[in-house]
């Protein structure tokens, strides 16, 4: 009885309205709903997207995954390329994919467990080779016993920034090593390992240099090292340290390291997926604009509806 009243009621109420009124009246309550809906479906979005990228932080922080590339070269040498070619060449590699891991260049292991490995690796050698008397690996073992390896110098150059934060993807490390025999003309073949140390962390390797020869205490025989971090840095501080290793020998022969120069000490450094340029976009919003439009036009809709009951009325 009571649901027959109602629909009695109804069909009394809109048979006073013209069709196209309850058309509009529609259509009015479905915008208002949507007016009110829309910014909680929005906001839910953007809370499944919040948890969604925290949860791909998550995974790369479990899943760390280091790499760079790096190019090595003869500061003074004749035929030593400019900085513009070095970046090239290593922008190149980037593209193929040629990193210092694949190259077995960056081991990304500490420097304690590079010192056993090289000693180990001697022993092995040693052992292969039938030597009963072994040479004490406590000890310097290389081919100038009367001669002694320094590094002179070493500094680093920050080189590339591209979201212009302060903390840089490319840098180069340049270092001096001498051979001090009293004889200008001695010459020795050697090699460096490079590490990164984040924020006062453990010394992990980035870099091995190939075999290079040096000239007594010549400042012509400089090496340089230009790298690009690609994946796994945050932006950080990082001090570098440099060993140097007589080709064939596992004993460090020189060290240098951010105690030795400020230059090595606390470079503003981070990956390339850290380092996104910044690009500046604009959007306009007419949130309220269209909020006020659509109140005012529900309350014409009622009014001329009204007005057009009262008529028929």
């Amino acid at each position: 009885m009571m649901s027959n009243s109602i629909k009695q009621l109804t069909l009394k109420l809109t048979s006073r309205f013209s069709p196209i009124l309850l058309t509009t009246l529609q259509l009015t309550l479905m915008l208002t709903l949507m007016m009110f809906t829309l910014p909680s479906f929005a906001v839910a979005v953007d809370k499944a997207n919040e948890t969604a990228n925290t949860a791909s932080t998550v995974d790369i922080a479990e899943t760390k995954v280091v790499l760079s590339y790096s190019s090595g070269q003869i500061v003074n040498s004749t035929n030593s390329t400019s900085q513009e070619q070095v970046l090239n060449d290593i922008k190149k590699r980037v593209l193929v994919g040629d990193s210092d891991q694949e190259q077995n260049k960056a081991l990304n292991t500490t420097r304690e467990k590079m010192i056993n490995q090289k000693h180990q690796q001697a022993l092995k050698r040693n052992i292969d080779k039938n030597i009963t008397a072994m040479p004490r690996l406590n000890q310097t073992s290389r081919s100038f016993s009367d001669g002694t390896f320094v590094i002179y110098e070493g500094y680093a150059q920050l080189i590339e920034d591209l979201d212009a934060d302060g903390y840089f993807q490319t840098f180069s490390v340049t270092f001096d090593a001498d051979l001090l025999t009293g004889n200008p003309h001695d010459e020795a073949v050697v090699y460096a390992e490079l590490y990164l140390s984040e924020n006062g962390g453990p010394w992990v390797h980035y870099y091995s240099t190939d075999n290079f020869v040096i000239h007594g205490e010549s400042s012509d025989d400089a090496f340089e090292v230009y790298s690009t971090l690609e994946q796994g840095f945050s932006a950080n501080h990082y001090d570098i340290l440099i060993d140097l290793y007589e080709a064939g020998y596992p004993n460090i022969v020189a060290s240098y390291s951010s105690d030795d120069s400020n230059s090595l000490y606390a470079l503003p450094l981070e990956s390339s997926d850290y380092d996104v340029e910044y690009v500046e976009y604009y959007e306009e919003v007419h949130s309220h604009g269209g909020s006020n439009s659509l109140i005012i036009l529900i309350l014409m809709t009622f009014a001329l509806a009204v007005r057009q009951f009262k008529i028929k009325g």
